[in-house]
């Protein structure tokens, strides 16, 4: 059993509560780390781990059959990845990218533990549900705001995602990355951020966005 990564369950994972799966994670999980900007899971590999973030954010994306990609939601120290949870009972495909938005640390738990510890361990079983319906919430706020939301409003809620994900207002981005994750033209990034800065909401850099 791996000392460190209990004492990181216990402080990163205070629902995991009971005792026992506490030790089973540490017994089978293993620590990896990843840089900033590096890809952890790409489209159409399989799910052999399921993460559980400890530092770092991670950042999930999906993309059409037409390869237009759009961001979906930021994993957090805390967080682990429902769709992941899926895959690996599927044993299919990933439907999904996700990629460190700054540098990640997490524990990857290999898939074979998913179904014996949802019928084990109360605690482990609530902790995949509220995934879900943390993950569903902010899937249901992605398509609200695709739909109803205007992209000048769209790009402004982005920017305080990513603020409040990275906590710092200073964003290190580029207008082009941005469009990518909105699934907008860089053209239209640009002359909205401008707007925004006309207005006194954010102040532009190069290759830096300061929330005002």
């Amino acid at each position: 059993m791996d000392q460190n990564i209990l004492n990181l369950v216990r402080q990163h994972f205070p629902q995991v509560a009971e005792v026992k799966l506490q030790e089973d994670i540490a017994s089978v999980g293993k620590l990896y780390s990843f840089r900033a900007g590096e890809v952890i899971m790409d489209y159409g590999s399989y799910v052999r781990l399921v993460p559980m973030v400890i530092k770092g954010s991670v950042k999930v994306s999906r993309e059409s059959e037409d390869g237009h990609e759009i961001f979906l939601y930021y994993l957090n120290p805390g967080d682990t990845c429902a769709m992941s949870f899926t895959c690996c009972m599927m044993n299919k495909k990933s439907d999904i990218r996700t990629i460190a938005e700054d540098d990640v640390e997490l524990i990857g738990i290999p898939i074979k533990y998913m179904d014996e510890w949802m019928s084990k361990y109360q605690s482990w079983k609530n902790f995949v549900m509220r995934s879900y319906d943390n993950r569903m919430r902010e899937l249901m706020q992605t398509i609200d705001s695709i739909a109803f939301k205007k992209m000048d409003e769209r790009l402004l809620k982005y920017l305080h995602d990513k603020s409040e994900t990275i906590q710092s207002k200073l964003i290190n981005t580029t207008h082009q990355e941005i469009a990518f994750d909105l699934n907008a033209s860089r053209e239209a990034v640009s002359r909205l951020l401008k707007q925004l800065e006309k207005q006194e909401e954010v102040r532009l850099g190069r290759n830096q966005i300061e929330l005002l």
